[in-house]
């Protein structure tokens, strides 16, 4: 498993690389943010070591939870932002596009009632963050509204993805079967919050 990932999962410089990942996937959703972190969570777990316990070979679990978390909302807030100060031009964009206008809506009225727990399911699904995110710039929103859900996001899907890339090395060893596993649990989840998402809330009819 190892060899196959490369020398990268024994560096440093994985950490670098899981950021700018994670960071860049609110744009670019197809990238592989997830596939990296779990990859290197089973390189953590082939040795058997946790976080405190890491030799200089490979990644530690807590630093790797935090890195991609932290990513996680700077990418957030950066989406927010740029959506937030994105003029006439976004405005027609996301008019345009249901799921946009939809995901807008939802969570201007889940803030507005003091919850976004919209936006922590958002994160799990495929481009959902992209979504919230730009959604709730648009919509400007007030960052103190979006900050902590964006930081309960983020670390609810670092952690879970990392605990699913660790037990997993540790259940089944540092093989192909074991990712293979932890990224069927991770597109699960992804699913399972893409039904949610997408699901009409109270008073909103069908498209």
């Amino acid at each position: 498993m190892l060899e196959s990932v490369g020398a990268l999962t024994g560096s440093p410089w994985i950490y670098a690389v899981v950021a700018l990942s994670v960071l860049f996937d609110v744009f670019v959703p197809v990238l592989p943010s997830g596939v990296l972190v779990i990859m290197s969570a089973t390189a953590a777990a082939a040795t058997g070591t946790g976080a405190g316990q890491v030799p200089h070979n490979v990644p530690d679990i807590l630093v790797l939870t935090l890195c991609a978390a932290t990513a996680s909302v700077l990418g957030d807030m950066v989406a927010f932002r740029l959506a937030w100060r994105g003029g006439e031009r976004l405005d027609r964009a996301i008019a345009r596009s249901r799921r946009l206008t939809s995901a807008q809506e939802r969570l201007g009225t889940a803030l507005a009632r003091g919850g976004g727990v919209l936006v922590v399911i958002a994160r799990f699904a495929p481009a959902g963050r992209s979504i919230v995110s730009l959604g709730a710039g648009a919509a400007h929103r007030r960052l103190r509204e979006f900050l902590p859900w964006s930081a309960l996001a983020g670390l609810a899907w670092a952690g879970y993805s990392v605990a699913l890339g660790y037990f997993g090395g540790q259940w089944l060893g540092a093989t192909w079967l074991a990712t293979g596993v932890s990224l069927l649990a991770l597109f699960a989840a992804g699913a399972g919050a893409a039904f949610l998402v997408r699901r009409p809330g109270p008073g909103t009819a069908e498209a």
